[in-house]
């Protein structure tokens, strides 16, 4: 039985496409894969959830606006402006807003070609 407690479904998240670059005729084994950037905006209260990992698509996120809680490995860390964390094969975590004011973030990752 898991002492975690359970992680609340994503709600009040909206995340627009800003820009992918195709990875392939770039740099040589991306075959398939593209650089992505998105803006996450997240509600007071929104929850970016499930529990999910990075592996096989590593990023960073800079935090425009507001305050971002990042849960990993039972310890939460709270996020203001500014540069935020490295997502890398060894993130697994969840998101929160618990600020009074939505909170933005840039995204960018590399992931496979849907």
């Amino acid at each position: 039985m898991s002492h975690e407690p359970a992680v609340p479904a994503t709600r009040g998240v909206s995340v627009k496409a800003l820009g992918t670059v195709d990875l392939g005729p770039e740099i040589e084994g991306m075959e398939g894969r593209q650089l992505r950037m998105r803006m996450v905006t997240m509600e007071p209260g929104a929850v970016f959830g499930p529990v999910h990992d990075h592996k096989d698509r590593p990023g960073i996120v800079y935090i425009l606006q507001g305050t971002i809680t990042d849960h990993r490995n039972g310890v939460a860390t709270d996020y203001g402006p500014g540069l935020g964390w490295p997502e890398d094969r060894n993130t697994t975590h969840w998101l929160e807003n618990r600020g009074a004011i939505p909170a933005v973030e840039i995204s960018v990752d590399i992931v496979r070609r849907d």
